[in-house]
């Protein structure tokens, strides 16, 4: 557990150096150009690699429908209360959905292997492929609309490559396709400097972002939708699912992942206040290296 504390860590080199680039050269930063490169370009390298590099099984998606069972239902209990809490539309937006996309990729994989073992993997691969698509569906359309109406909002989601490229590359692996060495390196090469572009523009956003001028409820509302509402309809739903113990464990624990730094590549694409997302995003991660012990305890009781 020790080793992947020390990884998650380590990854807030490239927000420090995201955090003093924009420190230094501040206006000269155009925030959004980096952002219209990673999501548009780099991202869908990415998303091949990430879904290329374990062969998909079709025949494990029972662990990621229940993922995406909890995920509507969490989503329907937020559309209860968030409006009544939240008159802006922007705060309206982030309040629906900040919480729902969590880290299951890059910190959820890893995290599963450490307390599962590497038997997590397929199981982990689907999940964090569902959420894939919770992301860059639902992810959008609640972002957009911070901006945008209905119709458009719909349209966003089908103009991002993306979407596509996970179709795509999902078709690809069902039908047991296995890239060429060197295609896996260029996808590689994309994915990793994707994921450094998002850390980057994290630490960009992370800049500017005062604490004392966020709205302190939709903090709160965030904050405790992500480690106590979530977990908690988690729970009940698994608690009443015949289910081998240790995937419910790993849907439990990819439920509890923190915010996603794909929440402030969507916040700020979309104009959807990115740095208070980006506040969220940090504030959750910071929080959950405490949580993930309680969570683990919890795991026996599933």
């Amino acid at each position: 557990m020790s080793s992947i504390i020390f990884s998650i860590l380590s990854i807030y080199v490239f927000i420090v150096m995201g955090y003093l680039a924009k420190r230094t050269f501040k206006e000269q930063i155009d925030d959004k150009t980096i952002t219209l490169l990673n999501v548009y370009f780099l991202q869908v390298f990415l998303t091949f690699w990430g879904l290329l590099i374990h062969p998909v099984d079709i025949t494990l998606l029972y662990a990621p429908s229940i993922y995406l069972l909890i995920v509507v239902v969490a989503l329907i209990m937020s559309a209860l209360f968030a409006h009544r809490l939240f008159s802006d539309k922007k705060e309206y937006s982030i309040a629906m959905v900040a919480a729902l996309i969590g880290n299951t990729g890059n910190l959820g994989i890893p995290l599963n292997i450490a307390i599962f073992g590497e038997s997590s993997i397929p199981y982990t691969t689907v999940v964090n492929l569902v959420n894939v698509f919770v992301v860059y569906t639902i992810g959008v359309f609640y972002y957009s609309r911070g901006s945008f109406d209905v119709r458009t909002s719909l349209k966003n989601i089908l103009k991002l490559p993306i979407l596509w490229a996970a179709i795509v590359a999902i078709i690809l692996s069902v039908n047991g396709y296995t890239p060429d060495k060197a295609i896996m390196k260029m996808l590689m090469m994309g994915a990793y400097a994707s994921m450094t572009m998002q850390l980057f523009l994290f630490g960009i956003y992370l800049y500017g972002t005062k604490i004392k001028e966020l709205n302190t409820l939709l903090i709160s509302w965030v904050i405790t939708f992500k480690f106590l509402l979530l977990p908690l309809i988690a729970f009940v739903v698994l608690a009443f699912i015949t289910m081998e113990p240790m995937i419910k464990g790993i849907i439990f624990v990819e439920l509890l992942m923190p915010l996603a730094v794909a929440n402030v590549n969507l916040a700020s694409l979309y104009e959807c206040k990115p740095r208070v997302v980006t506040a969220l995003v940090f504030i959750t991660s910071l929080l959950f290296l405490g949580v993930i012990f309680l969570g683990v305890k919890i795991l026996a009781l599933l």
